[in-house]
């Protein structure tokens, strides 16, 4: 459906102002301005729910991370096709402080329960599963990530499951002076909250000193869980650009981003301090 159709439904009769906002490659975003208010629409992509996503449950989560400060307010939830109106936030894109986000993540994980579960380790399964099925051949690493998946996952055996985010990337921050907004709640579920402090670190590429902060401003944490998942960041980022290539309508070069994530994850299972906290 096109945005002037949703947006008739949702303010029947009013003028709106769309523009397309950029970034995103699962799903189509739009800037809304409605008399003197800005909103984000949010349009879901196709088969995501094959992904694991469920737009209920990102509505759910938007609004927990709403009332925790931390996420836009939720504006309206457009059924049953999962269309989501949040407020929109003005600042910039990816300008990070470590320090600001351990804390934003110690709140989340110290928060309210939201209705879903994210597990990394049957989440790069699932996409395996799915690639297959629909011809998209399994890539030659896979039985190597997936031994030392296995041995990671019994690591983490008996970690709290708690809410997270679970898709930490730059583009997903917005940062508005002492304010820091995350966005984007699809993939947010009840987990393991090392996958969601590993998941930043890789992302961002942060040394040891930016882990020690990342940890320092958490409230402390075991650096070695955060080494392990570091690995299962990149494996799920992966696997979702192997399974991406069977359902995404969107022109992006999904093949390369899944070679990409599979090298960074070939280089940490490399390094010295990963293979002494995989033991």
């Amino acid at each position: 459906m096109r945005p002037e159709q949703i947006l008739e439904r949702i303010w029947p009769g009013r003028a709106a102002t769309i523009e397309v906002l950029g970034g995103g490659i699962t799903n189509h975003n739009f800037r809304v301005e409605v008399g003197d208010e800005t909103f984000v629409l949010r349009i879901g992509g196709e088969d995501t729910q094959l992904l694991g996503i469920d737009r209920e449950s990102e509505h759910a989560a938007s609004r927990v991370a709403a009332e925790l400060g931390l996420g836009p307010e939720v504006v309206t939830f457009v059924e049953p096709e999962g269309y989501l109106v949040t407020r929109f936030v003005a600042g910039e894109v990816g300008k990070l402080d470590v320090q600001q986000v351990g804390a934003a993540l110690r709140r989340l994980h110290d928060g309210p329960s939201i209705p879903s579960r994210f597990d990394s380790f049957r989440v790069v399964e699932s996409y395996r599963e799915i690639a297959d099925e629909r011809g998209v051949a399994t890539p030659p690493l896979y039985g190597w990530a997936a031994e030392i998946a296995q041995r990671i996952e019994q690591h983490r055996r008996g970690a709290p499951i708690l809410p997270c985010h679970n898709d930490l990337l730059d583009a997903n921050f917005i940062a508005a002076g002492s304010r820091l907004w995350i966005v984007d709640w699809e993939y947010a579920g009840m987990g393991d909250p090392f996958f969601d402090l590993g998941n930043f670190a890789v992302n961002h590429e942060l040394d040891a000193e930016g882990e020690r902060l990342l940890l320092e401003s958490y409230g402390g944490g075991d650096l070695e869980a955060l080494v392990l998942m570091r690995f299962m960041s990149d494996f799920r980022e992966a696997m979702w650009g192997v399974v991406q290539q069977a359902l995404s309508t969107l022109e992006f070069d999904f093949g390369a981003y899944a070679d990409e994530h599979f090298e960074r994850l070939e280089r940490t299972a490399a390094e010295p301090r990963f293979r002494a906290a995989l033991g």
